[in-house]
C-alpha cells in the first residue's frame, strides 16, 4: 500500500505563486511515476504534470506548460508541484497519483493510489 497526503494548497491572487506537496509513505521504495490532476466543481479530474520514477522524464498539460514545475526528492519521499503566474482557471482540487508503471501516464486510470486533494484558489 501507497499513502499520500497533500499539503500546500490556499488562496492566491492571480499572478501569485504555490508550492503543493505530496509526502509520500508505505511502499517507497516501489519504482511509481508521480502525478499531479486536478478537478474543478463538476469537471472530470484532468492531468496536469507528471514525473517518471526515475526523476529522468517530466510532462506537463498544455495549460499549465512553463508556468508549473512537478519535481520530486526520493530521499524525503516528496513529490513538489511549484506553480507561477497563477489564473482563476487554475482553482481546483489538486490531487497527487502514484502510477506504478513508472512513466507517469496522462490518464487517471493509470494511477493506483490517490491523496485526499488540496484545494487551491485563484481569485481575480
Amino acid at each position: 500500500q501507497v499513502r499520500l497526503v497533500e499539503s500546500g494548497g490556499g488562496l492566491v491572487q492571480a499572478g501569485g505563486s504555490l508550492r503543493l506537496s505530496c509526502a509520500v509513505s508505505g511502499r517507497t521504495n516501489s519504482r511509481y511515476a508521480m502525478g499531479w490532476f486536478r478537478q474543478a466543481p463538476g469537471q472530470v479530474r484532468e492531468f496536469v504534470a507528471s514525473i517518471s520514477w526515475n526523476e529522468g522524464s517530466t510532462d506537463y498539460a498544455e495549460s499549465v506548460e512553463g508556468r508549473f514545475t512537478i519535481s520530486r526528492d526520493n530521499a524525503k519521499n516528496t513529490v513538489y508541484l511549484q506553480m507561477s503566474s497563477l489564473k482563476p482557471d487554475d482553482t481546483a482540487v489538486y490531487y497527487c497519483g502514484a502510477d506504478p508503471s513508472g512513466i507517469g501516464f496522462r490518464s487517471p486510470a493509470q494511477y493506483d493510489y490517490w491523496g485526499q486533494g488540496t484545494q487551491v484558489t485563484v481569485s481575480s
